[in-house]
């Protein structure tokens, strides 16, 4: 497999009070094209803000994230939301759905942000809404809608802009056992007929173990 993801000596800390805090220490990765790799870990190791750089929601402090061969660290702000919008799919634990759209609204509205068509970007919203199995719910808003579906929801959204990595922030953590492996058959499932790059950040053992590979966030370093 060709490598999609490189990431060489990474370094981020944020201050707190008059002390700095470490997070990431000289972290390096490399990810495959078309694998799915798991980042386990305590609360607070930083797995979160990992997730957040290499997604172009923060910049490192040093370092380099290479997607593709791009120092993705490298982009100005126009250029990295460009890049947010049409390579990466996020899945968060808290769906962040906008509460006054519909179902179907919220998975349209990523495609309307880079100024793709009404019809058309409607149309993949509502083909992608089918596909997990939400036809009937698309007229929904989230506040009508279980926990399992309103993930779901987000999981369209993340795909619609047919990204080459998806990334996922404890995306089981607010759901029950049984909606939770509902969710893993899902992840993997999309994993597979999407052609993605995964990395699933996750405290759930099982998830954990149906991916590819496992990595453990400690002290700011992977293992």
């Amino acid at each position: 497999m060709s490598e999609l993801l490189r990431v060489i000596s990474l370094s981020k800390s944020y201050a707190s009070g008059e002390k700095t805090l470490e997070v990431l220490k000289d972290l390096s990765l490399d990810v495959a094209k078309g694998e799915m790799v798991a980042i386990t870990g305590e609360s607070g190791s930083g797995k979160s803000t990992l997730l957040h750089l290499l997604g172009g929601m923060e910049r490192p402090d040093s370092g380099k994230i290479l997607f593709k061969g791009t120092d993705v660290s490298g982009l100005d702000r126009d250029e990295l939301a460009g890049f947010r919008n049409q390579k990466i799919g996020f899945v968060f634990q808290f769906h962040h759905l906008l509460p006054e759209f519909t179902a179907l609204e919220n998975v349209t509205f990523p495609l309307l942000l880079r100024r793709d068509s009404f019809y058309s970007a409607e149309e993949r919203a509502r083909v992608l809404l089918k596909e997990l199995g939400l036809e009937e719910r698309g007229h929904h808003k989230p506040g009508e809608l279980s926990g399992g579906e309103q993930q779901r929801v987000a999981i369209a959204r993340a795909l619609v802009g047919e990204p080459e990595l998806l990334l996922g922030d404890e995306p089981t953590g607010d759901l029950d056992l049984k909606t939770s492996n509902t969710i893993h058959d899902l992840l993997l499932d999309v994993h597979e007929r999407f052609g993605l790059t995964s990395i699933i950040v996750t405290h759930n053992p099982k998830l954990a173990s149906l991916c590819h590979r496992q990595k453990t966030m400690a002290e700011g370093h992977l293992y």
